[in-house]
């Protein structure tokens, strides 16, 4: 009885955090629909009325919006593509193989968890802008490849999978390839979805190192471009328009969680249950 109890206690106290924490992300939906010389009045009211979508069409007027939506989409999925390969070939390596100096390179890469992004801002930006590799996807992807979090992450789900799987293919006279390629793999696309929404959002809400390297408004992505207008928005067009380019560069990452929520659950659970 008292284990019910504390069950739905636990049960109703997440619902009030999630509760609080949607308010601000309705509000902000809300006035987005809302005209400007309403909100300039009062930004009152969880009820869109009255209703309007100029605030979207003002976004997607502005000339480089679709270029600044192309550049997240291709340095996204690019970033996503090539973290999923280098991080499951080395969980893979750490979790099955046996190679000198594992241990020093795995407590190596996990400690990279410990260094702030920021800290090498300088050295980032020095060594691309004397290969002269600023204002390119090159530039705005490759500094993010190097993700400690998702090679722990692989090396942990890996860890997980039972070893008799291997050694029956192994009978089979399967190599190391086969088995990762046909076996592990398969297996691991809960943590590999995981892993790989993660790197989508970082990748697309990513703000400091493009607002770095993209000093050309040709190479914005949508944060930084968006970001680039909002001052002359909340200036002279309003504050309608403001939330209705927060919700537009944040819809697509909130409709990817709503698809794969059921495979983050699943990878977390099975990589923190090991």
């Amino acid at each position: 009885m008292r284990n019910r109890f504390s069950d739905r206690l636990i049960v109703v106290a997440v619902a009030l955090f999630a509760v609080v924490w949607l308010i601000p992300v309705v509000w902000v939906l809300v006035m987005s629909f809302k005209p400007d010389e309403v909100l300039m009045r009062s930004t009152a009211g969880f009820l869109p009325v009255p209703f309007t979508i100029e605030n979207y069409a003002r976004v997607m007027t502005v000339a480089k919006v679709p270029n600044w939506l192309m550049h997240s989409v291709i340095v996204s999925f690019l970033m996503t593509f090539i973290v999923l390969v280098i991080s499951s070939m080395a969980g893979y390596a750490f979790a099955r193989l046996d190679f000198p100096f594992k241990r020093p390179l795995f407590v190596l890469v996990v400690a990279g968890l410990m260094v702030p992004e920021q800290a090498i801002f300088i050295p980032l930006h020095t060594m691309f802008a004397d290969w002269g590799m600023h204002n390119t996807h090159t530039a705005l992807i490759t500094p993010r490849l190097a993700v400690p979090i998702g090679v722990f992450l692989m090396t942990q789900f890996f860890r997980s999978i039972p070893r008799e799987l291997e050694e029956a293919a192994r009978l089979d006279h399967a190599s190391h390839a086969t088995i990762f390629l046909r076996i592990m793999l398969p297996l691991s696309v809960p943590a590999l979805t995981t892993l790989g929404l993660f790197t989508f959002i970082h990748g697309w809400n990513d703000y400091l190192w493009p607002l770095v390297s993209a000093t050309s408004k040709d190479m914005y992505t949508v944060t930084v471009g968006l970001a680039s207008i909002q001052g002359n928005f909340g200036q002279s067009e309003g504050l309608g328009t403001l939330m209705a380019s927060a919700v537009f560069a944040s819809a697509p990452i909130m409709l990817l969680f709503v698809i794969f929520q059921r495979f983050i659950v699943a990878g977390v659970a099975m990589s923190a249950g090991k």
